[in-house]
């Protein structure tokens, strides 16, 4: 009696409520990686998790000194020049150090996607939670910034959440694109911190959105991170900011467009990364 072979092959799930399921299935490995990342990041370092308060406290020095004294370029309202770049810091470095570490996940954990099988959404977003314990340092310290300056925050503050969910969707859309294409083109690990500096002086970090023309405000809104930083300082600084909803609205869109075409591009691409790994 002749035996017949047969082959196992184990297909990504496309659907996203199955995904979400699967994700929560191996939530232990999700964080597990995470907090992998986090102690490997500050190991070896002499002062450790501070760097997550020097960094955008240093950044905002330079800016503030290049754009606000040495350009002359205008606050918003009556808000401390420092306050209004520091304010921008928050979101700029979660998106920028999660999109850095995200696009060479897969790569940097390729011996454990080539033996092992789990979802391998998994590995990028990790760098999520890394990044977010981050951000909640930073926000300590901007609340100290704030005593310092006697700035209260306006009550727009409460719809901060909101804000930051579009910039982790923002983020989590850039990861899906930029992870799968670096599999297949390792060309991506040089572009990717190109993007990122390029990103940081258009993005209005050092500056206001303000000073764009209105003309082309709403094709300057095409980059998400726009609408993102506008919305944070709109929530923190409240009537010292001109929102533009507009370009709020477009920020939104490109956004949820990125992230439903960068999920399906994953998701088609994820059974093959085993292979060409």
């Amino acid at each position: 009696m002749n035996e017949k072979e047969y082959d196992l092959v184990i297909k990504a799930n496309k659907q996203l409520d199955k995904a979400i399921k699967e994700i929560w299935q191996y939530k232990d490995l999700l964080f597990f990686l995470a907090w992998r990342d986090y102690k490997v990041r500050y190991k070896q370092t002499v002062i450790g998790a501070l760097w997550a308060f020097l960094r955008p406290l240093l950044t905002m020095i330079v800016f503030t000194i290049i754009f606000g004294k040495i350009a002359g370029l205008p606050s918003q309202g009556n808000t401390p020049y420092s306050i209004m770049v520091f304010v921008a810091m928050l979101p700029w470095y979660f998106f920028a150090s999660s999109f850095q570490e995200g696009s060479n996940a897969l790569i940097a954990n390729s011996n454990m996607i080539s033996k092992v099988y789990f979802p391998r959404i998994i590995v990028p977003i990790s760098s999520l939670f890394v990044n977010f314990i981050d951000f909640l340092i930073s926000f300590a310290i901007l609340a100290l910034i704030l005593i310092y300056y006697q700035f209260m925050p306006s009550i727009n503050i409460l719809l901060l959440p909101l804000v930051l969910l579009l910039a982790i969707a923002f983020t989590i859309a850039t990861i899906f694109w930029m992870s799968a294409l670096n599999v297949k083109y390792r060309d991506i690990r040089y572009i990717v911190p190109f993007i990122v500096q390029f990103g940081l002086y258009v993005s209005p970090v050092g500056f206001a959105s303000e000073v764009v023309s209105s003309q082309w405000r709403l094709l300057y809104s095409l980059n998400p991170m726009v609408g993102v930083i506008d919305g944070f300082r709109w929530c923190i600084l409240g009537d010292n900011v001109s929102f533009y909803w507009p370009g709020f609205i477009l920020s939104i869109g490109i956004t949820l467009l990125l992230l439903a075409t960068g999920y399906l591009y994953f998701s088609k691409t994820e059974r093959k990364f085993a292979d060409i790994i």
